[in-house]
Parts: C-alpha cells; sequence; structure tokens
C-alpha cells in the first residue's frame, strides 16, 4: 500500500528535504507552503499529515481544528515551540504528535511509521463481520453485504452502531432515544420503532437474517 502524506510548511527547505525524504521511502507525497493551501490539499485525503504551526495566513492550529472533524488521519505538529501550553493548544485543536525542530529525520521516520500502524490496527478494528455477510465499518459508519453497501441514513447507523456494539444487551425505546437523539432533544420514542423498522427493511433485501430482534415487552437487542 502507497500512503499519502501532506508536508506543510512555510519553509521551503524544510518541505523540499522532507519530500525527497518521504518519497524516497516510496509514499506519496503532498506539500503546502501555507495554511490555506494546506486545506485545499487536504481534499486529496492523506494518510497522515506533517503540519507546522507558523505559517501565513492561517497556522498550524487553525488549520488542524478546521480540518479535524471531517478527515481522522494522524496529524503531527512541527514546530520550534516546546511550551506546555502549546503542546496543550496543539492537542487540543485535534493534533496527535509534536516533532520539536531541529528533529532527526530517523526519529521522525519512526514516529510517522508508528501512527500509520496505529491507524491500521484501528482500522482493522474498526470493521466488525457478522454471520451472514453482513460487515459493519464503524470507522467509515458504512453497511456491507457481500461487499454490496447498504445504504444507511445517519440516525439508522446510530441505532445499528449501539445495537450491534452490546449484541445481546436489550435497551427500550427511552434508552435508544436518549442515546440516539439526546436528552434534550424535541420529540418521543416512538420514532425508535419507525427507525427500526426502516433498518429492518433495508436488510431484509439482502438477508433473512434478523440482527435486530423484538424483545416483548422489553426493547431491541442485537442477535448474538
Amino acid at each position: 500500500m502507497i500512503y499519502k502524506i501532506l508536508i506543510a510548511d512555510d519553509e521551503p527547505d524544510i518541505v523540499f528535504m522532507l519530500s525527497g525524504f518521504f518519497e524516497g521511502k516510496g509514499y506519496c507525497v503532498l506539500t503546502a507552503l501555507d495554511g490555506a493551501e494546506a486545506l485545499k490539499q487536504v481534499e486529496y485525503k492523506p494518510d497522515i499529515i506533517l503540519l507546522d504551526i507558523n505559517m501565513p495566513e492561517i497556522n498550524g492550529f487553525e488549520v488542524c481544528k478546521r480540518i479535524r472533524n471531517h478527515i481522522a488521519c494522524p496529524i503531527l505538529f512541527l514546530t520550534a515551540r516546546i511550551e506546555d501550553v502549546d503542546k496543550v493548544k496543539g492537542f487540543s485543536a485535534g493534533g496527535d504528535d509534536y516533532i520539536v525542530k531541529p528533529f532527526s529525520l530517523v526519529e521522525l521516520n519512526a514516529r510517522v511509521c508508528a501512527h500509520l500502524r496505529r491507524e491500521i490496527r484501528r482500522n482493522f478494528e474498526t470493521q466488525v463481520k457478522f454471520a451472514g455477510d453482513l460487515t459493519i465499518d464503524f470507522g467509515e459508519r458504512r453497511l456491507f453485504y457481500k461487499n454490496e453497501e447498504i445504504l444507511a441514513a445517519k440516525k439508522e447507523f446510530d441505532i445499528v452502531e449501539l445495537l450491534a456494539q452490546n449484541p445481546g444487551q436489550v435497551f427500550d425505546k427511552n434508552q435508544i432515544y436518549e442515546r440516539i437523539w439526546g436528552y434534550d432533544s424535541e420529540g418521543d420514542s416512538s420514532v425508535v420503532a419507525e427507525h427500526i423498522r426502516r433498518i429492518r427493511a433495508k436488510l431484509a433485501e439482502y438477508t433473512e437474517i434478523t440482527y435486530i430482534e423484538t424483545v416483548w415487552g422489553c426493547g431491541y437487542r442485537w442477535k448474538k
């Protein structure tokens, strides 16, 4: 697998050096010399990001904040700052690690590899396969049956996720409603039954297995 790495730094020499280094390691390299360009390059969905903090137009903290809700890949800050307050600010913005300048390429490569290995494990763990060839990808929030995608609305997937991650545990309609819609949501738990009906109907187009069982007088549970 060829990984995509985004290198965002306002120092051309550093970008040139890191680009050559990671291209030599077999990476597909994306580059940016300022925060605005980094935001554009994120559209190419890098697997890991090296992000300088002190960039013109938009600094690294702000870039991280803007993209964190849309991209889950590791973000490593490149910085000369070593104060604890800056580290806290970076982690709060959604960063995963700090590389302090000047840095060793050997150490940087080791950290990049470690974060990518962690992502591989996380992605593997988030994909759970159940009997009947149904696959739930919790990370990507997608359902598949024999590699064919079953389209689910957000709340439908939320319910599947809640039940499937707790197989055999019974949830009544109020519990599901509070978990998925929230305590302060306007409405009532009657919508739960309708959403579960839709989920069952979609699954029934692909398989006869009843994954969501009704426990009469109690609620619903995911089939063990």
